[in-house]
């Protein structure tokens, strides 16, 4: 028996092969596609379809409520009963059949035959409250599923790093779309709107359903989580991890990443539009630049021999070129306008920097601790959805529905809401965030660390 149990734990260390870091990676495209619609353009369709910043703001929060419970009790039930693949495809299958209605026309107002502002507001909100009921079963499962496949945390970082890379490639999926849909149907009916955002829309939930079918068809059921079901290991209780200070510096870190990731994304549109006076295709392309200098930094990420100093050392060059971002962004006047581009690079750096490294910390607070892993990544992520939420709904009130205003004392340049919004609130977010990462003390990595044998570029 002895000799049966040191065999699984040096299996269970062994590196993750290339092929299972690449099926997990892509797993989370269909989320990552959709959430790059959600953060970067739902409140821009809203307020072009007529509806008030504030009844926008409104509907993006009913979302991100909706997805903050729904991960408390995703995360409790996967670690109780669940599959993990089951939990990621009854998700994905939600999440693709109700996006489309999250930017398609008001059905509702169709059927009782009235689109005042009220009725409106009330269809978007119920439809983006049940499409983060599915991306948050789907998110919850595929993030704390990489701890039950291996308890190597250099591949854990790995896998984490290539899911990320992914979510660069959904994100500039998204971009090429919008860029073709918005450069072909130029118009600016609200009729014509609403097929952009539609046909936007659908052509992301064909991407992210392609990818989740090669995640589903190569990746198998975490060994670890069904041998701890048979042989009866008790589910680790809430009140555990509530007990470690790491886990609420982790959770902090992770919070704060996601408000520099989220509040930004979801202004930038905003910002190069009115506040830079740019085309509309640089709503697609600015983004774009950012994404595609993420993807790159964060396949080089996997060649990386992970130790939790090193994430400490990456969270905090990531926080500090963020920091230098978000003050050239505050101050940048609209006859500087070809700068931004060179703000996008740094941008995208930094926030491939900060994300893999943040989840990387989420692996080195987890350990070997994986029956009680679920609720960890559901926890964090019901603070990052309940919080990002209300920052983005309390920034989206105090926003202008004109552009005229906000430019009317200064043609090439005032303090706008859209400036706070990428600017200033990520770059005091990622000041704290560094800060907090460099007070951690993270255990050290156990003896049976392993590094990848082979580099996943070779």
């Amino acid at each position: 028996m002895t000799g049966g149990t040191r065999d699984d734990d040096e299996s269970c260390i062994e590196p993750v092969g290339r092929c299972s870091v690449f099926y997990y990676g892509v797993g989370h495209m269909l989320n990552d596609v959709t959430s790059a619609c959600w953060f970067t353009y739902l409140l821009v369709f809203l307020t072009d379809i007529g509806l008030p910043p504030s009844d926008a703001a409104l509907v993006m929060l009913s979302g991100q409520i909706a997805d903050g419970f729904t991960t408390i009790f995703a995360g409790e039930l996967i670690d109780r009963y669940g599959s993990f693949k089951l939990w990621h495809g009854a998700g994905s299958v939600v999440v693709a059949v109700s996006f489309s209605s999250v930017f398609g026309g008001c059905l509702p107002c169709k059927i009782v035959g009235s689109y005042s502002s009220t009725i409106r507001t009330i269809s978007y909100s119920l439809f983006a409250a049940i499409f983060n009921v599915g991306w948050a079963a789907t998110q919850v499962s595929h993030m704390s599923m990489v701890n039950c496949i291996t308890l190597n945390s250099t591949s854990r970082v790995v896998m984490a790093s290539c899911r990320n890379a992914f979510t660069m490639v959904a994100n500039l999926s998204l971009y090429v779309v919008a860029f073709v849909v918005f450069n072909v149907n130029t118009k600016v009916s609200i009729i014509d709107v609403e097929n952009q955002y539609r046909w936007i829309a659908y052509a992301s939930i064909f991407i992210g359903c392609c990818f989740v079918g090669v995640f589903h068809l190569g990746t198998a059921e975490p060994r670890l989580k069904r041998e701890a079901h048979e042989k009866g290991y008790a589910r680790i209780s809430w009140t555990y991890w509530f007990s470690k200070l790491l886990y609420y510096q982790v959770a902090l870190v992770y919070l704060l990443t996601r408000l520099v990731t989220n509040v930004s994304q979801s202004f930038l549109a905003f910002y190069v539009i009115n506040d830079l006076q740019m085309a509309q295709s640089s709503k697609a392309l600015v983004p774009a630049v950012i994404y595609i200098c993420s993807f790159i930094i964060s396949i080089l990420l996997q060649e990386i021999a992970w130790t939790s100093q090193r994430s400490k050392i990456f969270y905090s060059a990531g926080g500090l070129l963020w920091i230098i971002s978000g003050t050239g962004i505050l101050f940048l006047p609209s006859s500087m306008k070809a700068f931004m581009y060179v703000l996008s690079i740094v941008i995208g750096v930094a926030n491939a920097l900060i994300m893999v490294s943040a989840v990387s910390m989420q692996s080195f607070l987890v350990g070997r601790d994986v029956n009680g892993c679920a609720f960890v990544y559901g926890s964090l992520s019901f603070l990052d959805k309940i919080i990002c939420g209300l920052a983005l709904s309390v920034l989206e009130s105090y926003q202008s529905s004109t552009p005229e205003v906000r430019n009317s004392r200064n043609p090439n340049f005032s303090l706008s809401v859209s400036r706070y919004g990428v600017g200033l609130v990520p770059a005091i977010c990622a000041l704290v965030g560094v800060f907090v990462t460099l007070s951690m003390k993270i255990p050290a990595e156990e003896p049976t660390l392993r590094v990848l044998r082979e580099p996943l570029l070779a």
